[in-house]
């Protein structure tokens, strides 16, 4: 049994000493869940009994888990939320009322666990869901919510029988380790559809959604999909994402399913819920606007599907700002009014395949390249020689805060400022601008 005194010292030991996905990508993953089922029974399966919804999905899943639980906190439920990754501190995975776990009990819980630790070797994610089945345990939460973390089928997440599986959507992500198809991801996806548990199915490709579908008929699952959508929830719901579309199409499903399951939800406290989604759940990152003046916004899409999204609402949202300009000033045929430029700060991660999302960028875009301050994170100087191939030019910096502040530098009030490429980059700018 270890000694741990200090949240640094605990965190330091988990981040050193653990196989990290953020660190060293796909070898972290352990394609089986016999390691976190070790970890549970050492502490006495607090994962059995308990009510959760389980979100998988390639974009959107925690907005989604986030929606369900601001409904489920709204309503006067003690909710759980696991959701990962992090973007400031370790301890935003796991929450409940949107509460971040304390560090004491992360310090507790690394004492207890300690040996089995050094017996089993898990990964960081298997030690991490581990203590949120621990944390939910003794808090004695009414229900909780769990976002997967990688895949589904052989998450480390897939421990519970959930009343509710929500699958949000399928799109092209992690192939090296779900499958280079979209029926093989899928087919990875949907292994956490449980016979006769009912789930919620997003928006998706025929392909996938078909794959879905069979899963769940030959599980006796009850499908919620392709609902018609209260317009309330849309023009109540705080994040503003434009992908927040399909996401709230997800979780209008989800809503069903769990009234049918006979949770007596009302429509005034849901749409209170979806209105402060983020006082209730910590969720951040999501279409995130920093500051006016120039405008600038942070968005953690990082895989194709999520960047066309958001670069998609980042130029639509340049042109209606020339447009505006343009109608304002053309009864002054004397007057060429200045037009509004878009600077992109944008890193990634060194096993993404940055061709596919370089290629969504806007090429009359002004680029400030850095690097994420993770192991995986890319070298900013390589990220802008593999830009220029795809008409993207700009300057490197070596942290993402340095480019932010570049990029405030060189833009003007009118301007557009888009912070992302990766979650690490969010984060780090998001740690930097908080501190």
């Amino acid at each position: 049994m270890s000694g741990f005194t200090s949240y640094s010292e605990t965190l330091k030991f988990m981040f050193q000493q653990l196989p990290m996905f953020q660190n060293i990508g796909k070898d972290a993953f352990k394609k089986d869940l016999t390691n976190t089922l070790a970890l549970l029974n050492a502490i006495g399966n607090p994962h059995l009994n308990q009510k959760w919804i389980h979100v998988a999905g390639t974009n959107g899943k925690g907005s989604v888990s986030s929606m369900l639980a601001a409904t489920l906190t709204a309503h006067g439920y003690k909710t759980g939320l696991y959701t990962s990754p992090h973007l400031i501190d370790f301890r935003e995975r796991i929450r409940i009322n949107g509460i971040c776990i304390s560090e004491s009990t992360v310090i507790e819980f690394i004492n207890l666990i300690y040996d089995k630790i050094m017996d089993l070797q898990p990964s960081f994610f298997e030690i991490t869901v581990a203590l949120a089945f621990y944390h939910f345990h003794k808090e004695q939460i009414d229900i909780g919510v769990i976002e997967v973390g990688l895949g589904g089928r052989l998450d480390s997440t897939n421990v519970i029988t959930p009343i509710l599986s929500v699958i949000t959507n399928i799109g092209w992500d992690h192939m090296d380790m779900l499958g280079n198809t979209l029926t093989a991801i899928a087919s990875e996806k949907g292994g956490i559809i449980k016979s006769k548990i009912p789930v919620a199915i997003g928006p998706m490709e025929e392909e996938p959604l078909r794959v879905l579908k069979n899963i769940a008929i030959d599980n006796s699952a009850k499908i919620y999909h392709d609902l018609a959508v209260d317009q309330g929830f849309e023009r109540s719901l705080s994040l503003k994402g434009d992908y927040q579309k399909e996401n709230i199409q997800t979780f209008t499903c989800a809503i069903e399913a769990l009234k049918d399951l006979w949770f007596p939800l009302k429509r005034s406290v849901i749409l209170d819920g979806l209105g402060n989604v983020t006082q209730l759940t910590g969720l951040r990152g999501r279409w995130e606007i920093l500051q006016d003046n120039p405008f600038a916004v942070a968005d953690t899409a990082h895989n194709e599907p999520g960047v066309k999204f958001t670069m998609t609402q980042f130029v639509n949202l340049l042109r209606r700002k020339q447009q505006e300009l343009f109608d304002e000033y053309r009864t002054h045929i004397d007057v060429v009014p200045e037009m509004p430029r878009m600077h992109v700060i944008w890193g990634m991660v060194s096993d993404k395949d940055r061709g596919k999302i370089l290629g969504l960028l806007p090429k009359d875009a002004q680029y400030y390249f850095c690097k994420p301050d993770v192991v995986r994170g890319y070298d900013a100087n390589l990220l802008s020689q593999e830009a220029e191939v795809w008409g993207l030019f700009g300057e490197s910096y070596n942290d993402v805060l340095s480019a932010y502040k570049a990029a405030l530098n060189g833009a003007k009030p009118i301007d557009m400022i888009y912070v992302g490429g990766s979650t690490f980059v969010v984060g780090d700018l998001l740690k930097s601008l908080g501190n």
